[in-house]
């Protein structure tokens, strides 16, 4: 089971947009997968087309990774209609916002990794949304993951984000997520004749290298139409969303080739990650560091 993080340290660069599109990418490709929505706004949950309210959500695995609630957290995505196990989703929940502390404690940001280990079995692609922000939601999300996909947009802002999403990804390596490593980042809503962007691209091909993944998402309306319509990319008609389609399966083709490049390679470093259990939230450690 390969779990991704879609994630961004600064807000409106797409980051749900490109969590979607890898959704829509597994689904088409009939992959079992499973979406966890760990953003408070729940847009990842509504692009789905899944209830408002459900019975269980994220913030009620957070609270208790138990399999029972698990498996009633666990529903099927309004684009599969009722074949669960096609694509399914945990939903996002305002109340999850309670475990987006930068303090939670590391018995808290090892909850969705103990969760998804009771479904392991059941799933071959998990893809988390996070919020956009290096607190704890983030955090337990990328201990759960092997690879994190990072979202942003050409602009000055966004390449600094990124820069700051990789040195907090080696970070969060060395203190106990060991296969944590960054899928790349993706340059999202791209206008392709904007010298800016052009600029910008070139800018992070320079500071990060093959880090930088192509091709990059570019800005197309059929997108937004799609996940209004709440409806896969794959689904929607035309060449425009079919060019945006491939986009993002050669994105999850490079996320399937690094995990099979993964599951290939034995460990050789010493590195070990604990699972601790507990009621108690409090005192976690920060982040910051080198990216290489």
């Amino acid at each position: 089971m390969l779990v991704i993080s879609v994630s961004s340290l600064k807000g409106g660069v797409g980051k749900t947009s490109v969590a979607l599109g890898l959704a829509s990418a597994a689904y088409n490709r009939g992959l079992p997968t499973l979406v966890v929505d760990m953003d408070p706004q729940a847009d990842a949950s509504t692009g789905l087309d899944v209830p408002v309210t459900t019975p269980l959500d994220i913030a009620d695995v957070l609270a208790a990774p138990r399999t029972k609630i698990i498996s009633q957290a666990i529903v099927p995505s309004g684009w599969s209609g009722d074949a669960a196990g096609a694509l399914d989703v945990i939903p996002g929940s305002p109340r999850a916002a309670e475990f987006d502390r930068p303090t939670l404690s590391e018995r808290y940001l090892r909850r969705l990794s103990e969760a998804l280990t009771t479904v392991a079995d059941d799933y071959r692609v998990v893809i988390v949304d996070c919020p956009p922000s290096m607190n704890g939601l983030t955090r337990a999300a990328w201990m759960a993951s092997q690879r994190v996909a990072v979202v942003t947009e050409p602009g000055l802002f966004s390449v600094a984000a990124a820069d700051r999403a990789l040195r907090a990804i080696a970070e969060l390596r060395r203190r106990g997520a060991p296969d944590l490593q960054p899928l790349g980042i993706v340059p999202n809503r791209v206008r392709t004749k904007s010298r800016e962007h052009e600029y910008r691209i070139e800018e992070m091909r320079d500071m990060f290298g093959p880090l930088v993944l192509s091709p990059p998402i570019p800005e197309r309306t059929v997108l937004q139409q799609a996940q209004g319509s709440a409806r896969p990319i794959h689904a929607w008609p035309g060449k425009i969303a079919g060019d945006l389609a491939g986009a993002f399966d050669t994105l999850l083709d490079r996320a399937l080739r690094t995990s099979t490049m993964r599951s290939r390679t034995p460990r050789s470093a010493p590195e070990a990650g604990g699972s601790e259990q507990g009621e108690q939230p409090p005192a976690a450690p920060g982040q910051a560091a080198d990216h290489r």
